[in-house]
């Protein structure tokens, strides 16, 4: 399998670690939406990342689905999602919560770097602020209620999803979410990011080499 995307957008990065857990081989080939769109598009002509290659040449896209797929390859080994239904619900749950602030972050650096200054709508960034700021509240919130566990073994995809969007935010956005606020984010991806799955995967334009 072939992974398209760099690791410095939280969904790639969510699934470079998470094929990593779940044991999977895969390649990955750090291409960019922007600065290697041609490229990009010769592989997936929508230019999504992340893009998956699945082994027989079919393209895959959206980290969501491609972790779908994964945990199905998995399945007879190992997976990322609780079997018991309300500890599901509860992973999925946080899930949502770290994909929102995933979408929101993006939507704020995208208005500030693509979008001339003097067009900037600073009503919507406000909103968009409002809502990375509660999504971050209601996460670290359960998170202090109900710690997760944090190593290669025990780590599921709840874990994986809040660790990676949390880091991603404070390598972004550390002026619009103050990490003091959010103490148990910060435990969760401290302990994180020191997992080998983690640090082979890291924020940024570098590739994934397996250890």
């Amino acid at each position: 399998m072939q992974l398209i995307g760099m690791l410095d957008s939280p969904y790639v990065r969510r699934v470079a670690i998470s094929l990593q857990l779940l044991g999977l081989r895969f390649e990955h080939r750090s291409l960019s939406v922007f600065s290697t769109f041609a490229r990009f598009q010769q592989i997936n002509p929508v230019v999504k990342a992340p893009t998956l290659v699945c082994d027989d040449g079919e393209v895959l896209m959206d980290s969501t689905l491609i972790l779908e797929y994964a945990e199905a390859l998995a399945a007879a080994r190992k997976s990322l999602m609780p079997t018991r239904l309300s500890e599901r619900q509860h992973a999925l749950r946080l899930i949502g919560l770290a994909l929102a602030a995933c979408e929101k972050s993006v939507q704020i650096i995208y208005e500030r770097t693509l979008r001339p200054a003097e067009k900037l709508h600073e009503p919507w960034l406000a909103r968009v602020s409002g809502q990375l700021l509660a999504a971050y509240a209601a996460l670290d919130s359960e998170l202090q209620r109900r710690p997760l566990a944090v190593s290669s073994e025990t780590i599921d995809q709840a874990g994986v999803s809040a660790a990676v969007a949390w880091h991603f935010t404070q390598m972004m956005l550390p002026e619009v979410v103050n990490a003091a606020d959010y103490p148990g984010l910060c435990a969760l991806s401290s302990r994180a990011e020191l997992l080998p799955a983690f640090s082979a995967a890291p924020h940024g334009a570098s590739t994934y080499l397996p250890s």
